[in-house]
């Protein structure tokens, strides 16, 4: 079949997008990516065997994305081009990637009448509730969660397959909206073997080689719950003189991390790197002694694993994360890590000392990890779903 997948953001990176679709292409179907960029190059090229189809947008239309379910224009203004894209690549199937742009998709089909995938990459609506902008005027007269999650539903019930990250998450969705079990798959956000198996240059090994290193890559809004560890580490350095933090990412928020930091006068013990390119994570995972997620509790956050915590026990480090539901449940059935309450600083600072003190223990919990992800719980594995899932759809 001929797979038009969409996405309202550009590509590359979006690592979900492309093992969906590599995956896909080697089970022998073509795949179409409409994506967005901000200037005239590269309007087409195969990445990967990927085709991909770059649309022209601009700042209006990035900031009209956020206003998607209070005016009509951003759909109006998308669906004329995904309508372009459906009938210029003569597309089989639509895949469309979260539900900002859902809207346009389903006005751009209105009469084409495709069968419509709605891969939901998280739980959209409610983690919105969480983003700063919407904690004050205008955002929180001009954006309403709730009318996001209404439209979601709307989609759902609409859509012909909804692909989701973890069983949690599909048993919310079949817990409060009337469909049937198998319309929605379940894939989660594994790691692809070539992301472990290939050799790396150590770039961070020397900088990091005397320390006890905790280690954060991801986003770093406070959702996240660097702020736990920051405070951590202002008990644990008394502790463990060599203990360091280090964070990989970036939010608007990083001022308030950073002021954390300085308050606890602790800078020294806490790096702040800033996003790194995706091809360092292999140099930085293997660098430090143990990996971080201590996410806050919401809905969101207890129905979605993380991707790095299999990019992090794919690489044999044991993990230190909060017990927000989902990833509470993989790393203690796997026994890859230790789990604290979310937002408890003196909890985290317990585990960490724990696995500090007892290098068996972290070996034994790296080596756990390391044997699921490799043996049962990695991309070409799990995505056997997506491929069923494409087998069946025009049936």
């Amino acid at each position: 079949m001929r797979i038009g997948m969409i996405l309202d953001e550009v590509f590359p990176p979006d690592p979900r997008v492309e093992n969906e679709a590599v995956s896909l292409i080697k089970s022998g179907h073509e795949v179409f990516l409409f994506c967005l960029q901000y200037d005239s190059k590269n309007a087409s090229e195969v990445i990967n065997g990927i085709n991909v189809k770059r649309y022209l947008s601009n700042k209006i239309e990035y900031k009209l994305s956020a206003l998607a379910y209070t005016f009509p224009f951003y759909k109006i203004l998308m669906s004329i081009k995904i309508k372009d894209f459906i009938v210029k690549n003569k597309i089989d199937v639509i895949h469309t990637h979260d539900i900002r742009i859902a809207a346009a998709v389903f006005k751009a089909n209105k009469k084409i009448e495709l069968p419509i995938i709605l891969d939901l990459h998280e739980n959209r609506p409610d983690i919105m509730k969480y983003y700063p902008h919407l904690s004050k005027f205008p955002g929180n007269f001009l954006i309403s969660p709730n009318t996001w999650k209404k439209k979601e539903e709307q989609f759902i019930l609409k859509a012909t397959k909804i692909v989701v990250v973890t069983a949690l998450a599909k048993k919310e969705i079949l817990n409060r909206l009337p469909i049937n079990d198998d319309k929605v798959i379940v894939l989660p956000n594994t790691v692809r073997k070539s992301f472990y198996e290939n050799s790396i240059k150590l770039e961070f090994k020397n900088k990091y080689s005397n320390h006890f290193t905790l280690l954060y890559i991801g986003d770093t809004g406070l959702r996240r719950g660097l702020e736990t560890a920051i405070k951590a580490i202002a008990i644990l350095k008394n502790k463990i003189p060599n203990i360091k933090l280090v964070i990989v990412g970036k939010n608007t928020t990083d001022f308030v991390l950073k002021e954390l930091t300085q308050k606890l006068n602790i800078e020294k013990f806490v790096d702040f790197l800033g996003w790194q390119d995706q091809k360092y994570f292999k140099s930085l995972i293997n660098s430090s002694d143990v990996c971080i997620s201590p996410l806050h509790r919401n809905l969101h956050h207890d129905t979605t694993y993380a991707n790095k915590i299999f990019q992090y026990m794919s690489l044999r480090k044991p993990l230190l994360v909060s017990d927000a539901t989902a990833q509470k449940e993989i790393v203690e059935r796997v026994e890859s890590g230790l789990v604290h309450q979310a937002k408890n600083v003196e909890d985290f600072a317990k585990k960490a000392l724990i696995l500090y003190k007892n290098e068996s223990l972290r070996i034994k919990l790296a080596e756990n990890g390391e044997g699921f992800v490799k043996d049962k719980f990695n991309w070409e594995t799990t995505s056997t779903s997506l491929i069923k899932l494409y087998e069946n759809i025009l049936d």
